[in-house]
């Protein structure tokens, strides 16, 4: 089993999380653990997520990630950070080259069947569909995935609570992101801990 895959298969969602306030870095990651979530993506789209990555590292159990990984800088700056997988909205030979020179695992992002042979190409076969919903929604990555029966899939963006059973029933999905489990500005960690163990319960299929 590739790293990647392994880390797919380790919790039916992985958080996708926007940290605005460093201080509340660590009871997040603290809350998802006990909630069952232990694979974390810390998004680089504010100016504290490599501290955040940082500070999430040491909370014992977490597996802590960063997404929007636009760029081979952006990896290497995110490896400085202790990152130990990688996802990206999209595909580049130059991020590709970056994560095997880092030798970390990298989930890229696809929306449709020319960027799945592109990555096979490059090795892979395991992918983020993103934005899931916007690209179509379950009927789309049925009909893409179709001729792609190595392909697995963690399908992101617009999946909440009441639709993630949903994906996760696809065959060829793993897993889901989702934005959901930390709500924007949240300051009650005890109710992401309940929102973890509720996604924590999802099964895939």
């Amino acid at each position: 089993m590739k790293p990647i895959e392994k880390l797919m298969r380790t919790a039916p969602v992985i958080p996708v999380l926007v940290i605005n306030d460093i201080a509340s870095a660590k009871p997040i990651a603290q809350a998802l653990v006990a909630g069952g979530l232990s694979i974390l993506e810390v998004t680089l789209r504010t100016d504290c997520a490599l501290e955040a990555i940082a500070e999430m590292k040491k909370v014992d159990g977490a597996i802590v990630g960063a997404g929007t990984v636009l760029s081979d800088a952006h990896l290497a700056s995110a490896m400085d950070a202790g990152s130990e997988f990688i996802v990206s909205p999209g595909l580049t030979e130059r991020l590709v080259e970056s994560a095997f020179k880092h030798d970390v695992p990298l989930l890229p992002g696809i929306a449709n069947a020319s960027d799945i042979m592109r990555g096979m190409d490059m090795g892979f076969n395991h992918f983020k569909f993103f934005p899931a919903e916007a690209s179509g929604g379950i009927a789309a990555l049925k009909a893409i995935a179709a001729p792609f029966k190595d392909c697995l899939f963690c399908p992101t963006g617009g999946i909440g609570p009441q639709t993630a059973g949903d994906w996760l029933a696809l065959e060829p999905v793993l897993c889901v992101g989702g934005s959901w489990v930390v709500p924007k500005g949240v300051t009650d960690f005890a109710e992401v801990e309940k929102l973890a163990r509720t996604a924590s319960g999802f099964q895939a299929g």
